[in-house]
């Protein structure tokens, strides 16, 4: 068996499949980082985001949700001269806008809790043959983004969100003979 085949084409892609990709998150600030590199990758590989991922740690304090809310555009301006990560402006600010949001969240209520609603709180499992199955999108992720949008999330069209549900292990899209899918894994 081998690992799906997006993941082979360096050790820090295998790194996160391995390590990362499909296993369901709860945390709110671990979705949070995932959204940001959701957001980066829009337009671009994923391996160029790996690539600056230590950076975008570094300018966004570990992607901790109160730090990033009260980032200023005097931040941004301060991080579009940082040459280690990807300096889109629109994307810097979608990520100290989302970080807002998520902050700002309704009482008695959180964002991951919100997120996994969609999905009663399970993974769906998609076992495809082959990666060339994988769809772009999904209705999930129409809703989601729709929904996302609604509460004033930026950068979060279907697309960036059906990646976004596979690396938070909402939907797991590990194909049917990669050692991670679900069905290969023991306990």
């Amino acid at each position: 068996m081998e690992r799906c085949a997006w993941a082979n084409s360096s050790l820090a892609m295998q790194a996160y499949h391995d390590n990362e990709w499909g296993h369901p998150q709860h945390d709110s600030q671990r979705l949070f980082e995932l959204l940001c590199l959701e957001t980066y990758q829009a337009g671009l590989s994923w391996q160029t985001v790996l690539n600056k991922r230590a950076a975008f740690d570094e300018d966004f304090a570990d992607y901790n949700i109160e730090r990033v809310a009260a980032m200023t555009s005097a931040d941004v301006d301060r991080l579009l001269t940082d040459a280690r990560i990807i300096r889109h402006r629109q994307k810097l600010m979608a990520t100290i806008n989302n970080a807002r949001v998520i902050r700002d969240w309704p009482a008695g209520d959180n964002f991951a809790d919100w997120l996994w609603s969609f999905v009663d709180g399970h993974p769906i499992r998609q076992a495809w043959s082959s990666i060339d199955e994988l769809p772009a999108t999904n209705a999930l992720a129409q809703r989601v983004s729709k929904e996302m949008k609604r509460r004033g999330f930026k950068f979060v069209g279907p697309t960036t969100i059906y990646s976004y549900l596979q690396a938070t292990g909402i939907i797991n899209d590990h194909v049917i003979d990669c050692p991670w899918a679900p069905e290969n894994r023991s306990v």
